[in-house]
């Protein structure tokens, strides 16, 4: 082993993958996944649009769903260039610092999108439970300060993801991801040498993130329900928990996946790869594509300025 062992500076390249065993169909399988890279892309451009063109969207929960729709952007973004490399021109070989570089990327918004729906929920909290002194509270200037501090938080933590991947060895002669993507579990699966410190600090910050972000989500709402049922009309009932359920589904569509995810990944070695294929697609393509759509049926704004849009473009 020692003979063969090298460090990434000597074999600085990646090898994607697709769809193993379906390589003649890769181009017909790439289809739907373009599909769902359009409908994502013009999807929260419209939402950006939307908003910033809507005077009564001018408000802090459109505010988080516009900076929602910016990191589910560059969610698309950071895969699909590789994505269309790998699956539409047959473009494998990526080098290590580009992986590295789009890993980096896809956490980050990962990380980031899980703090966006952290802030959506206490949004929430405010305008239900504390309703008087919503204004006061989400100020503009609260609303930039929490937008910040999720992306700060994401970048601090993932950062040190490409420090600990630039200190392990690669002997492998064929460096083969998983994907036609980069991930951090499956980079450091590559690695000939203990990857224990990577693979605890991957889980460390997954439980500092994403178990305290969905804790304290799940507490807002127990918040809100207790208000809710202190309401005596069942219709305002039913009205006050409507302006909830997009964030619900959004948020459920978010860590359903990703949990799945995580779960397959520790302890789903013996399942067919198409398995670990198919949820990882799910994770990274479904929130983006699903976000705007929700919002879209659900927010009666927001589909009348869509209609207004729809019908400026047709005449």
């Amino acid at each position: 082993m020692g003979n063969f062992k090298i460090n990434v500076s000597d074999a600085p390249f990646f090898i994607l993958t697709g769809f193993p065993g379906t390589e003649a169909m890769e181009p017909w399988l790439s289809f739907p996944l373009l599909l769902l890279y359009a409908i994502a892309i013009v999807g929260n451009i419209l939402i950006l649009l939307i908003v910033k063109e809507e005077p009564s969207l001018h408000q802090p929960m459109y505010y988080f769903l516009s900076l929602l729709s910016v990191n589910d952007l560059g969610v698309s973004f950071s895969t699909l260039p590789t994505v269309l490399a790998a699956l539409c021109f047959q473009a494998r070989v990526i080098a290590f610092n580009v992986c590295l570089a789009q890993m980096f990327f896809i956490h980050l918004f990962s990380w980031t999108e899980s703090g966006i729906l952290l802030a959506m929920s206490f949004d929430r909290y405010v305008a239900i439970c504390n309703p008087l002194h919503y204004a006061a509270v989400l100020t503009n200037a609260r609303i930039v300060a929490m937008g910040l501090c999720t992306v700060l938080r994401s970048f601090a933590l993932i950062l040190v993801f490409p420090l600990l991947l630039h200190r392990l060895p690669f002997c492998h002669p064929r460096n083969i991801l998983s994907h036609a993507y980069c991930l951090h579990v499956d980079m450091i699966k590559l690695a000939c040498t203990d990857v224990s410190l990577n693979s605890h600090y991957g889980l460390s910050i997954v439980l500092f993130t994403f178990g305290l972000d969905s804790a304290l989500i799940l507490l807002s709402y127990v918040l809100i329900f207790r208000s809710v049922l202190a309401i005596a009309s069942p219709g305002e009932r039913l009205k006050t928990l409507n302006t909830c359920v997009s964030h619900v589904l959004a948020v459920l569509i978010f860590y359903v996946p990703m949990v799945s995810v995580s779960i397959v990944h520790r302890f789903g070695a013996g399942l067919p790869h198409t398995v670990h294929t198919l949820m990882s697609l799910i994770y990274l393509f479904v929130p983006p594509m699903l976000n705007p759509i929700i919002y879209s049926i659900k927010t009666k704004e927001i589909q009348r300025r869509l209609l207004k849009m729809l019908f400026r473009v047709r005449s």
